[in-house]
């Protein structure tokens, strides 16, 4: 039994996350973190993880990246797996992540979702076999109250191209500001808000006289609270180290 607490356990995937984990007999919330500590389930909230009465094995972060330092703090202390499900950090911010890794076990991905992932798997092979013959495009949609853009799914699809072909890429976020002919070497990403869309990314490879599309939408934020989940249960126990989600698929085939 994997005990899980919940950062950002009253906002909106909080909530999903909760409802996610008592439908399941290999996990249980005991305890959430929010800012806001109405109680609305058999689990108590508290405002900061030094205020958490029982140690959990894994602490699943939906909340905002200003959570971050209290978090690395509680984990590397106490010994405590964080999977880190938050979008906007900044460099800075990942240096801390990557670092507090080498203490503690540490799940990080920018998006939670298996139909995500092999998105990017797919992107990958794509572009291997497409070279520098397509020119490379992401949109992604979300909903109007997201703050950050591009998305962090949409950095995490370009730099896994980019690696894939040896970091020749550089990124273009305004074009309209760039009075030129577009370059071999840049992929565009552009960013819509609107609505209550909860995600949508397009891979669009375009070239002479075809075009090649990737594409996943998510019609819920179940997805991401199912992916989440997964990982608490996944990464609980194991050591040092940094996981995604391509370990996380890569254990569930053996």
């Amino acid at each position: 039994m994997t005990n899980i607490v919940i950062c950002g356990a009253n906002g909106k995937m909080g909530h999903t996350v909760a409802s996610c984990i008592e439908s399941r007999e290999d996990c249980r919330v005991s305890a959430g973190i929010d800012s806001y500590t109405k109680v609305y389930s058999d689990f108590p909230i508290v405002e900061t993880p030094s205020e958490l009465t029982e140690q959990p094995d894994v602490i699943i972060d939906f909340s905002n990246p200003s959570s971050l330092d209290a978090l690395l703090e509680y984990g590397l202390t106490h010994n405590v797996a964080l999977v880190l499900a938050t979008t906007g950090y900044s460099d800075e911010q990942i240096a801390k992540i990557k670092a507090a890794s080498e203490q503690i076990p540490v799940f990080f991905t920018f998006n939670m979702s298996l139909g995500i992932n092999l998105l990017v798997q797919l992107a990958k092979t794509a572009v291997s076999v497409l070279g520098d013959q397509f020119d490379i495009e992401i949109l992604e949609k979300h909903h109007n109250q997201k703050i950050d853009a591009p998305s962090g799914t949409a950095i995490m699809i370009a730099n896994a191209i980019n690696e894939t072909r040896d970091n020749q890429y550089h990124y273009v976020y305004d074009r309209h500001a760039r009075r030129m002919k577009r370059e071999k070497s840049e992929i565009g990403m552009h960013a819509v808000r609107g609505g209550t869309i909860v995600g949508e990314h397009d891979v669009i490879f375009a070239g002479r006289d075809e075009v090649i599309t990737l594409s996943h939408s998510a019609a819920s934020k179940s997805v991401f609270a199912v992916g989440a989940v997964n990982a608490a249960v996944f990464v609980s126990g194991k050591p040092a180290g940094m996981y995604d989600m391509a370990q996380l698929v890569e254990s569930q085939k053996a």
